[in-house]
């Protein structure tokens, strides 16, 4: 009886599955001790040859690869910790990797009591060495992107609202229940709001370290940041105590597009937007700067901005669409 599950979400991990795979054979939890399940969403590219091509490198490592058929992250980790043997059961995803000593640290601070769902932080790993890929790397880590998300800015060792790839014991989900499987998007945040919710404690520590490999475009950034936004919405409507200032990049959004209507008939409106416009981006024109110069490396100057911007207004348009929907809902019913 293995002593961890470690379990992973996976479609079309073709080009991370084995770096992952790799980095938790390295780990210095034993092999004898730990089963890998992944729960792959029909992947159609070669993310079975790769996952099956590693199984016959590495038969000390217990790996399953088990069918998801509905191909949603919450559904993925649902099926696959249904299908876990471990006391323990450790989250990553399959763009993810863990530094040395991410298993070992979480398991010592449940068994320490520490917290109920522990993890560490996350550094972004550019998805392409291009100035673009620099750029959203850069952006995801940026307190001006991400807000104060101590998972991506840094943190101290303490309790936390959520931690992305968390460890917890299995006796947890017998409790509170698996992830959220209406959610296609912030299913872990959820899941540790009730975590929260049922007096248990979401525990950071930062020498629990994993690397993020970031998306490589602007328009795949955008796609993911205005799924974030779309789904963030539905998870407040459930917990509206959970909003925090990082997430008025709705109202922001909004700001915009009102102003920018009215500003046909009002000179106010044009003021205001051009006010706006000169705060926001000297904003981000300063962010580009300072990481240009700290990084050395000029083309942030244009891509960071770039890069945040996409972030804000695919986020905020995300979120305003799942309001407009649910409010629209909500009088049809």
């Amino acid at each position: 009886m293995p002593k961890l599950s470690v379990i992973i979400p996976c479609y079309n991990g073709q080009a991370t599955i084995k770096t992952l795979l790799r980095a938790i054979l390295e780990q210095d939890f034993p092999t004898s001790e730990m089963e890998v399940i992944i729960a792959d969403g029909m992947s159609t590219d070669e993310t079975r040859k790769e996952i099956a091509s590693f199984k016959m490198e590495h038969p000390e490592l217990a790996v399953e690869v088990i069918d998801n058929p509905k191909r949603t992250t919450p559904s993925g980790l649902n099926m696959a910790m249904r299908a876990a043997k471990g006391e323990f059961i450790l989250r990553f995803d399959a763009h993810t990797s863990p530094r040395a000593g991410y298993i070992s640290r979480c398991i010592a601070a449940l068994e320490q009591g520490l917290g109920d769902n522990v993890g560490g932080v996350c550094e972004m790993r550019p998805g392409s060495e291009n100035w673009m890929g620099r750029a959203i790397a850069e952006a995801l880590a940026h307190p001006l992107g991400v807000g104060d998300a101590g998972y991506r800015i840094g943190s101290e060792a303490g309790p936390v609202d959520t931690v992305p790839f968390g460890a917890f014991r299995r006796s947890l989900i017998d409790e509170i229940g698996g992830f959220d499987e209406s959610l296609l998007a912030n299913e872990d945040y959820e899941f540790n709001v009730r975590v929260r919710q049922s007096g248990r404690t979401v525990w950071i520590d930062p020498e629990i370290q994993s690397t993020y490999v970031a998306r490589t475009t602007l328009s795949a950034l955008a796609r993911q940041y205005w799924r974030y936004g779309y789904w963030k919405l539905r998870m407040l409507t459930r917990y509206p105590e959970t909003f925090r200032w990082r997430q008025l990049s709705g109202a922001f959004v909004l700001t915009w597009l009102g102003l920018g209507f009215f500003s046909i008939w009002l000179p106010l409106a044009r003021w205001l937007l051009a006010l706006e416009a000169i705060v926001y981006g000297g904003a981000l024109l300063f962010s580009g700067v300072r990481a240009a110069l700290k990084k050395n490396d000029g083309t942030l100057l244009l891509g960071l901005p770039l890069a945040i911007a996409t972030m804000h207004f695919s986020w905020g348009s995300g979120f305003l669409w799942s309001f407009i929907e649910y409010i629209f809902v909500k009088r049809k019913e």
